[in-house]
């Protein structure tokens, strides 16, 4: 595996180019909220960026959802997407949205954030529209099908891995965190991997506890900490993975995993398509 936590050819993801390729392709719209609130006023786009190339390798065509919008331009905005990645973030899901005391080591929450991420879950679902959610929009996907999280890995389990680049010794801090992840038999992410063992990257001190309803836990790491989880409802494409295949650059499982949620974008606004 190779990780990276920065691209350099991301200077034009802030425009929106033509939806077709040179053969006259029409690529998926995906969409994109912004990490944060504070990231979309100071146009910190470093990270956000991340994931736009990651779809335009895979041959979709991302925009940016940006967070602060009204409900009924954000409805209208979500209407003409075809599937959605929602990404990591620095804050942390405001645990009062699955009924739980504040711990100490929950400091930064950003409600435009959650409120945003809401909405596209509830139109994702109700639409049949594929999801990626990665890091804090797996954690929002699982809270949303009203599961619960751990808001602190290393409070709740001292003998916890490494699972963010605080967690380890100053001497090892050059880049994420990685470690292995099983992965389970018969699932989407173990037939993308070619099998059931993998590393991943890390970069997170939240986690999943209890999985939300009609999701399939789908890869945990060494420690059991979840990794990955899976809607089993229908057959809507809705994967969460803990980890950033969005800065293993080089990686063939996270290649496959983003050109497999764009094939199924692509099949989705087919189906739209056909329908009208």
């Amino acid at each position: 595996m190779r990780s990276s936590m920065s691209v350099t050819d991301t200077q034009q993801s802030a425009s929106h180019p033509s939806r077709g390729d040179r053969n006259g392709t029409i690529r998926p719209r995906v969409g994109i909220p912004w990490r944060t609130l504070a990231e979309q006023k100071e146009k910190k786009r470093d990270k956000l960026d991340l994931y736009f190339e990651a779809i335009r390798r895979a041959g979709g065509e991302p925009t940016e959802i940006c967070l602060d919008q009204t409900p009924q331009d954000l409805a209208r905005q979500l209407e003409e997407l075809d599937a959605f990645v929602l990404p990591g973030s620095p804050a942390d899901v405001d645990p009062a949205r699955y009924g739980v005391p504040r711990h100490a080591k929950t400091k930064t929450v950003d409600e435009n954030r959650d409120r945003t991420d809401e909405a596209v879950f509830r139109h994702a679902f109700h639409s049949s529209k594929p999801v990626l959610a990665i890091c804090y929009g797996c954690q929002m996907l699982n809270v949303h099908l009203h599961g619960t999280l751990i808001q602190d890995i290393r409070a709740q389990n001292p003998h916890a891995l490494a699972h963010g680049h605080t967690d380890l010794p100053p001497e090892q801090r050059q880049g994420d965190a990685e470690h292995a992840a099983k992965i389970e038999l018969g699932s989407r992410l173990a037939k993308l991997n070619g099998g059931t063992e993998t590393r991943i990257n890390s970069s997170h001190h939240q986690a999943i506890d209890r999985p939300g309803e009609n999701l399939r836990v789908t890869a945990r790491a060494p420690d059991g900490t979840i990794e990955g989880i899976e809607w089993t409802s229908d057959s809507n494409w809705v994967v969460g993975v803990q980890w950033h295949p969005e800065r293993m650059l080089g990686d063939a499982f996270s290649q496959r995993l983003f050109r497999d949620f764009v094939a199924a974008a692509d099949k989705a606004r087919e189906v739209v398509a056909h329908k009208t």
